[in-house]
């Protein structure tokens, strides 16, 4: 069964860094565009990055500058790199993937808590 799997959530203080991971058991190279998600207590989803899979990279306003997507094909993981973290940053963060191969579906990770401390 094909899934995805973030890693490297925890606890850090504000300006600090985290690099979250996202591993799928489907091969990276079937992968139409990947994207990462966060969701704050009481508020909605939002999206925070994208990466197609030609490479190029969008993102939210409020990450511009910060936040970096990139993806590691030798891991098979799409990651995002979190500088200068804000309390605000704080939310549990979803991988998201829309696969075209071999045939077209998406898949949701089970999220990770990042918790960023004033």
């Amino acid at each position: 069964q094909v899934q995805l799997a973030e890693s490297g959530g925890g606890l850090v203080q504000a300006g600090g860094s985290l690099r979250l991971s996202c591993a799928g058991s489907g091969s990276i190279f079937n992968i139409n565009y990947m994207e990462w998600y966060r969701q704050a207590p009481n508020e909605e989803r939002e999206l925070v990055a994208r990466m197609l899979n030609g490479g190029n990279t969008s993102y939210a306003d409020f990450v511009q500058g910060r936040f970096t997507i990139s993806r590691d094909n030798a891991k098979n993981t799409f990651d995002l790199e979190m500088n200068g973290l804000k309390p605000e940053d704080t939310g549990v963060y979803y991988c998201y993937a829309v696969y075209w191969r071999p045939r077209v579906y998406d898949l949701w990770g089970q999220g990770t808590q990042v918790t960023v401390s004033s």
